[in-house]
């Protein structure tokens, strides 16, 4: 019996981007048991994937040592280390199995941002790039081609209903906003949300939108009208995904909310600045339009960072809001 460990501890996008490889494991080995390890802050990422057999949450105060044991209480046979942190490393240690990771491709990408040369070679996005570490564990699985999967509960679906209903969004066509993102060189200019959000409106869509509680102030910059429901901070990541499910159309930056959206099957125009297509990031679906900047100075670091190098910011301030409207139409239509 197939016992295999699926190690992602953070964050959500990358969780959302393993879900590709636990399907296809699943669909190859039907016999087996898939159990997703994870911090329990994540879990509701994957708490509803019927691939999976269980899920395994590391609780904020819970020693590694003594989640361990309840790993080695299930006897795995396989762990796909899909993180390659200090943490996932250890339970290499700690629990008992083949283990197997994959390559970050962490060279490639330091030369890319100093250099501005390409090493990557073959184009391998992430969701693909996690499949390296079933084939070093001798587990014959190849991606299909679909997109992330984030699978919701009918309560998450059922208090969307309501909410949608309460701000007379229920039979009107919608678009959700994502402006934050950890790191200020991700972030689109405010006042393009601003230009966009009045272009959205035109157009016949409401408009949400969505972040965690970090985002609640820049998000509340787009207030001041009562046709926007600043819904960031405010909903579960399950909640939150029901909303994706319902929006239309999701405008986001490089961040976990852009993988939410194709995870629930919703159409993506996503912004990037900082970073670049070899990262691997891209939303991983065909529902997706990518507007950017083809600037010299791209990428400039790997994660974002708190103020462009150059001091212009022009690989996201050059996206203009009439460019984020048309691929929204090009979208929809």
């Amino acid at each position: 019996m197939l016992r295999i460990l699926c190690v992602r501890f953070s964050s959500i996008g990358d969780i959302l981007l393993t879900t590709p490889l636990v399907r296809a494991l699943h669909r190859r080995h039907p016999e087996a048991e898939l159990y997703f390890v994870t911090k329990r802050a994540m879990a509701p990422l994957v708490v509803e994937n019927p691939h999976l057999t269980n899920v395994f949450a590391l609780g904020p105060d819970e020693p590694l040592g003594d989640f361990a044991q309840r790993l080695r209480a299930l006897g795995p046979t396989h762990g796909l280390d899909l993180h390659g942190s200090l943490r996932s490393t250890a339970l290499r240690w700690l629990v008992p199995a083949r283990w197997s990771g994959y390559s970050k491709r962490k060279l490639a990408r330091t030369t890319l941002i100093s250099t501005k040369i390409n090493l990557y070679g073959k184009h391998v996005p992430v969701p693909e790039r996690y499949f390296e570490a079933a084939h070093a564990a001798g587990l014959d699985v190849e991606p299909d081609g679909g997109p992330p999967e984030f699978y919701l509960t009918p309560a998450a679906r059922a208090h969307m209903t309501h909410w949608l209903a309460e701000i007379g969004l229920d039979r009107k066509p919608f678009a959700a906003l994502a402006p934050g993102a950890a790191h200020a060189t991700k972030r689109w200019p405010i006042a393009h949300w601003r230009g966009l959000s009045d272009r959205l409106r035109q157009l016949g869509l409401g408009i949400v939108v969505v972040g965690g509680p970090q985002d609640r102030v820049l998000a509340d910059e787009l207030g001041g009208n009562p046709d926007i429901a600043n819904a960031a901070g405010e909903f579960s990541l399950q909640e939150t995904g029901a909303c994706l499910a319902r929006a239309t159309v999701a405008v986001t930056g490089d961040t976990g909310v852009m993988h939410m959206a194709t995870g629930v099957g919703t159409r993506v125009v996503a912004l990037f600045g900082p970073t670049v297509e070899p990262f691997g990031f891209y939303p991983y679906t065909k529902r997706a339009v990518v507007l950017e900047q083809d600037l010299a100075c791209r990428p400039c670091s790997a994660m974002g960072t708190e103020r462009c190098p150059l001091g212009h910011h022009r690989c996201l301030a050059d996206v203009l809001p009439d460019q984020v409207a048309a691929a929204v139409q090009q979208l929809v239509a």
